[in-house]
C-alpha cells in the first residue's frame, strides 16, 4: 500500500447500509523535515541577495505568500520548482538539499546506486568559511549559525568590496583577530 506510513483514521461510511468502519487514510499533520529544510535553504539564499519574497514571486510567478509558505515548509516544493529557483537565485539545485540528512547515503554514492556520486553542490564553498575541508555537510549549528541576519549582512558587505586584493586583506585581518586554538 503506497500510504501505509500514514496513520489510518477510522470513520462510519455513509452509504454503508450495515454502519460498518471504513478505513480512510489521514494526512500528517504540520510539514515534514525536508519541507522545512529546503524552504530555509529558499530563504537563505533570498536573503543572501537581498531579494524581497515579491520580487522573489514576480520570478517565479508566484504571490509573496506563496513564497512565504515555500520558505516555511508549509507549502511542499514541487518537483520542478528547485531547478527554476536555482536559475533566479543562481546556485545549483543541489544547495537547497545541502546539509539534509546525509546519514542515510554512505562513502558519497548516492544510496542503493553504486558508481554514482554525490555532488557536494554548494556545501563546497564551506572551506572557504572555515568549514570541513572534506566537503562533508554543515552541521544543524553551523547551518543556524549561517541564516542568522548578522552573518548575512557581513557576508553582503564583504561582496560589496570590488577588489579582490582588498577582500582577501579584510579576511586575513579578520583571521588575525581570532585567538590562536
Amino acid at each position: 500500500m503506497l500510504m501505509s506510513h500514514y496513520p489510518a483514521r477510522r470513520i462510519l461510511d455513509p452509504a454503508n447500509a450495515q454502519g460498518q468502519e471504513e478505513p480512510l487514510t489521514d494526512k500528517p499533520s504540520g510539514p515534514k523535515p525536508v519541507d522545512v529544510h529546503v524552504g530555509g535553504r529558499i530563504r537563505l539564499r533570498r536573503t543572501l541577495l537581498g531579494m524581497s519574497q515579491e520580487r522573489l514571486g514576480e520570478a517565479l510567478g508566484l504571490t509573496f505568500q506563496q513564497v512565504q509558505k515555500y520558505e516555511r515548509g508549509t507549502n511542499r516544493v514541487s518537483a520542478s520548482r528547485p531547478y527554476e529557483l536555482s536559475d533566479v537565485l543562481d546556485v545549483p539545485v543541489s544547495f537547497f538539499f545541502d546539509g539534509l540528512d546525509r546519514g542515510r547515503r554512505s562513502s558519497g554514492q548516492a544510496a542503493g546506486r553504486p558508481g554514482l556520486e554525490m555532488s557536494s553542490g554548494f556545501a563546497q564553498a564551506q572551506e572557504a568559511f572555515g568549514g570541513a575541508p572534506d566537503g562533508s555537510s554543515a552541521s544543524t549549528s553551523e547551518m543556524t549559525l549561517l541564516a542568522r541576519r548578522e552573518t548575512i549582512e557581513l557576508v553582503r558587505t564583504y561582496y560589496r568590496i570590488e577588489d579582490a586584493a582588498t577582500r582577501r586583506r579584510v579576511l586575513d585581518l579578520i583571521r588575525m583577530m581570532i585567538p590562536p586554538e
